[in-house]
């Protein structure tokens, strides 16, 4: 064997000492490859191990159903308070604001934690979340300036979250919505707001400034998240896609109860869309109903979401039934989307997704507890779609 060896060698022209160096080159790159296979999987958890560990200390905070039915069970708005300063989520808040501006506060806190700690190759979208806090507070200003409130009476509708929180506050005591979107010179919003100026002041309405932001605020959501080049961007996607799909669903359903055409609702439509493209954003406007437009989405995923309560709006014709249900999907997707990459994003988008369900639950609560006598079987009801998560 050993002289066969040689033979091969001395054929190739190659000294022993030569062979022997290719040869241990070899055994180096088969090396290289098998540890590069071997660490790739962990090279791709390494980024979430710190942000996971962190979502899970804060997901440990969350309430959970035998604590939720606590709250339904509650006499008054008083209760519920007492009962949040138990929560080092929401105790240091209850003290200084209303319970409601409370729980707004601490969502807006959890966006801006979240698009910090996240990982780079993700932390785009959830910047963009961010921003709900800056949007709501410019939406909240526009329409305290159209009802021609005080200045007082304009800042405690403010919520001191945000990055704009500041600028807007200096903006309390403008008199008209113009005035308003000219002290917003300088930001992301004022040439969104701008483009549809004209349409306020021809309808006296801030609905198409409000529609102008949130698509805006869709529009660079999808955006943030259109390279899905590995899973967890995959995921990503998905999730952020299913929010711009049931934004525009809801949109056209409003519309068809109104009586809206096509080209009224176009220009807040995200057009990009996700499974829902431009083509058949079209479609559904152009369906006689509401039932049409549902009858169109079949074979999308959102068919069956609609066609379950179909029957119950065609007894009671609320469409909020709809937006419920699309409501509860998203809850629902999300929750799926979580379990997945356990050790990548699955944890980000569930503790985020859980903590929006919390919120949405108190409030609820909390609204429920101001009206004299609200059934808490009817409470119980409103909450069902959003405790699956929790």
């Amino acid at each position: 064997m050993a002289d066969e060896i040689a033979t091969i060698i001395s054929s190739l022209g190659l000294s022993n000492e030569a062979f022997l160096a290719i040869v241990l080159l070899a055994f180096v790159v088969i090396g290289a490859i098998i540890v590069i296979v071997a660490t790739r999987p962990i090279l791709d958890v390494y980024p979430y191990l710190h942000p996971n560990a962190r979502v899970r200390a804060r997901k440990g905070r969350l309430f959970d159903d035998k604590q939720i039915s606590e709250l339904v069970e509650a006499n008054n708005v008083e209760e519920i308070t007492n009962y949040l300063r138990g929560s080092p989520d929401y105790a240091e808040y209850l003290d200084n604001y209303t319970l409601e501006k409370a729980l707004d506060i601490q969502l807006g806190e959890t966006y801006d934690l979240v698009s910090r700690m996240a990982p780079k190759e993700i932390q785009s979208s959830f910047k963009v979340m961010a921003k709900k806090s800056d949007i709501a507070n410019i939406k909240s200003l526009l329409t305290a300036k159209e009802a021609g409130l005080s200045q007082e009476a304009t800042e405690e509708l403010l919520v001191p979250t945000g990055s704009l929180y500041e600028d807007l506050q200096r903006l309390t005591d403008v008199d008209t919505v113009t005035d308003v979107v000219a002290g917003l010179d300088g930001t992301e919003y004022a040439p969104i707001l701008e483009e549809v100026l004209p349409e306020y002041e021809k309808t006296g309405m801030v609905l198409p400034l409000e529609s102008a932001l949130d698509k805006y605020y869709l529009d660079k959501l999808l955006a943030s998240s259109e390279t899905p080049s590995d899973e967890n961007k995959q995921i990503l996607y998905s999730y952020v896609g299913n929010q711009v799909d049931v934004a525009n669903i809801k949109l056209i359903l409003r519309a068809k109860v109104d009586g809206l055409d096509y080209d009224a609702i176009s220009p807040y439509m995200i057009d990009s869309g996700y499974q829902l493209r431009e083509w058949k954003l079209k479609d559904l406007m152009e369906a006689e109903d509401v039932t049409g437009v549902i009858s169109s989405l079949e074979g999308t995923k959102y068919s069956d979401v609609l066609t379950d309560v179909l029957p119950e709006y065609n007894e009671t014709g609320s469409v909020a039934l709809f937006e419920q249900a699309l409501d509860k999907f998203l809850v629902d997707s999300a929750k799926s989307y979580s379990m997945k990459k356990p050790l990548g994003i699955g944890p980000i988008i569930g503790f985020l997704s859980q903590k929006e369900v919390e919120v949405k639950n108190l409030k609820v609560i909390a609204r429920a507890k101001r009206e004299e006598d609200f059934p808490i079987s009817k409470i119980r009801e409103m909450l069902v779609w959003v405790m699956s998560l929790l």
